[in-house]
C-alpha cells in the first residue's frame, strides 16, 4: 500500500496534466510522460553541475515549463482548429522529439538522485516507508493546494476554468483562450517535472521513463473522469495501489499490464470516469 500511494501520487500529477490540457483545448497530450522525465533528469544534471538543491530543483521545474510552452506555440497553435486526432498524433511526435533531445544530451545511463532527508526506512505496522515517499506524497498535496487556490481565488485560474466550461463563452466575455491554452501547457509540464523530482530518489530515472509514466498518468485521468481534477488525483492513486497490490498478491511481471487492463474495463463499463459528467449532443 505504501508503495501503492506513493507511486500513485507521481500518476495523479501526470493525470492532472492531462487534465488541465484536456479542459482548455480537449487535446490529450501524450507528451505528458516526457515533462516527467525532463523533471528527473534536469534535477539530477544540474545537482551533479554543483547547483544547490533548491535552485536545481526550481529550474528542473521551470526549464520544462518553458518546453511546454514552446510546444504549445510552436505545434498546437499555428494548427488551430485541426481535428482532435491531429493534434493527438502532433503530441505524440513532440514525445518523440523530446525523448531523442534527451538521449542525446543525458545519454542512455540510469540516473539515481539523492533521497532528500536520508534513506533510513521509517517502520509502521510492521511495513517500512521510505522518508523519500513521504516527500511525494507531500509534494503532491501540496501541488493540489497551490492549484485549488489558483483556480478558486485567482482571475487567471477563473478565466481558465470558465475557458474549460465553454471556450465560445470566454471568448465573448474577452477572456485570451490562446493565452489560457498556453498557461495550461506550462502548469501541466511543471507538475509532470515535480513528479518527476520527486520519485527520481525512489524508482531512478532514464531518458525513456516518461513512456510509461506518461501513459499510467493517462489511465488515471480516464478512470478519475478525463477533465476532473479531483478524479485525476483520485485516478492517480487507484492505478497506483492496485498496480502495487498486483505486482505483490499476483506476479511482479504483470505489474505494467494491469493499469491497461484497468483502462479496457473502464471503457467498457464506465467510459466516463468515476468523477466525469455525463454529456449529452443535440442531434
Amino acid at each position: 500500500m505504501f508503495s501503492g500511494i506513493t507511486v500513485g501520487a507521481t500518476y495523479a500529477l501526470a493525470a492532472l496534466g492531462f487534465a488541465l490540457i484536456y479542459n482548455a483545448s480537449h487535446v490529450i497530450n501524450f507528451a505528458q510522460g516526457e515533462f516527467i522525465m525532463l523533471g528527473g533528469m534536469l534535477a539530477v544534471a544540474f545537482t551533479q553541475w554543483g547547483l544547490p538543491l533548491w535552485l536545481a530543483f526550481v529550474l528542473a521545474i521551470v526549464l520544462p515549463a518553458i518546453v511546454g510552452v514552446l510546444i504549445e506555440k510552436l505545434t498546437i497553435e499555428p494548427v488551430k482548429g485541426a481535428d482532435t486526432v491531429v493534434l493527438i498524433i502532433i503530441t505524440i511526435g513532440a514525445s518523440l522529439f523530446i525523448r531523442g533531445l534527451a538521449a542525446v544530451f543525458f545519454g542512455k545511463n540510469t540516473f539515481i538522485l539523492a533521497p532528500f532527508s536520508g534513506d533510513t526506512p521509517i517502520a509502521i505496522l510492521g511495513a517500512t516507508l521510505l522518508p523519500q515517499s513521504l516527500w511525494v506524497l507531500g509534494g503532491t498535496a501540496l501541488a493540489v493546494l497551490v492549484l485549488w487556490w489558483f483556480f478558486t481565488r485567482t482571475l487567471q485560474g477563473k478565466a481558465m476554468l470558465a475557458t474549460s466550461a465553454n471556450r465560445l463563452a470566454a471568448q465573448l466575455v474577452g477572456i485570451p483562450t490562446d493565452w489560457v491554452l498556453l498557461m495550461s501547457f506550462a502548469l501541466s509540464a511543471a507538475l509532470g517535472a515535480l513528479g518527476g523530482i520527486l520519485l527520481a530518489p525512489i524508482t531512478m530515472t532514464s531518458y525513456d521513463v516518461g513512456i510509461m509514466l506518461g501513459l499510467k498518468g493517462f489511465v488515471a485521468a480516464v478512470l478519475g473522469g478525463m477533465g476532473s481534477g479531483l478524479g485525476a488525483v483520485v485516478g492517480g492513486l487507484l492505478v497506483g495501489i492496485l498496480e502495487a497490490l498486483g505486482a505483490g498478491y499476483i506476479s511482479s511481471a504483470y505489474k505494467d499490464a494491469i493499469p491497461f487492463v484497468l483502462i479496457l474495463l473502464i471503457l467498457f463499463f464506465m467510459p466516463n470516469g468515476l468523477f466525469g459528467g455525463k454529456s449529452t449532443e443535440r442531434v
